[in-house]
């Protein structure tokens, strides 16, 4: 089972037992918090998506504060006498995943494939109406019927036969023949 989350205005794909290092938070090493910016969990009974997010939320542990490595910045313009050299260390806070909560997803995802087979049925039964009979189902609309009904035609490219044409002869071939 893994889960998408948002934290710092980055996405991470985490698990149950997950270290990763996100943006600077402002929590003592130890304490937890509930991460309930989840966008997708997914696990043997399928996935979740949010729009953007899921109710469900993931529990965490701080286990420390650090600052990433240097990152070196170098200007320089050629020809004109100038360089500016800066570097640059991000602090981060270390996160360990303890849990992922939410909704089952099995009944979730039982629920949102039935939905999508009840969906597909009357568009394409609509769509092999229309281009069977060339009338429109009362159920499906005019604007997607007419879309069924127009990406259902397929066009064939129809094979010319090559045209032989016959050599000139010249007098001076005809002379010598």
């Amino acid at each position: 089972m893994y889960a998408v989350i948002e934290s710092g205005g980055k996405q991470y794909r985490v698990a149950v037992g997950d270290r990763l290092k996100v943006e600077s938070l402002k929590l003592d090493p130890g304490s937890k918090l509930s991460l309930d910016k989840v966008l997708m969990v997914a696990d043997e009974g399928g996935i979740q998506l949010g729009g953007p997010y899921l109710g469900s939320k993931v529990e965490a542990t701080v286990i420390g504060h650090g600052r990433s490595e240097k990152v070196r910045i170098f200007k320089l313009r050629r020809r004109q006498n100038s360089r500016q050299q800066a570097g640059h260390r991000q602090n981060f806070t270390e996160l360990e995943i303890i849990n992922i909560a939410g909704k089952s997803s099995t009944q979730a995802s039982k629920k949102t494939v039935k939905k999508a087979q009840a969906e597909k049925t009357p568009d394409t039964q609509s769509a092999k109406q229309v281009s069977d009979k060339g009338q429109t189902d009362k159920k499906a609309s005019p604007k997607k019927v007419a879309k069924k009904a127009a990406g259902s035609k397929k066009t064939t490219k129809k094979a010319t036969a090559k045209k032989k044409t016959k050599k000139k002869v010249t007098q001076k071939a005809k002379e010598k023949s």
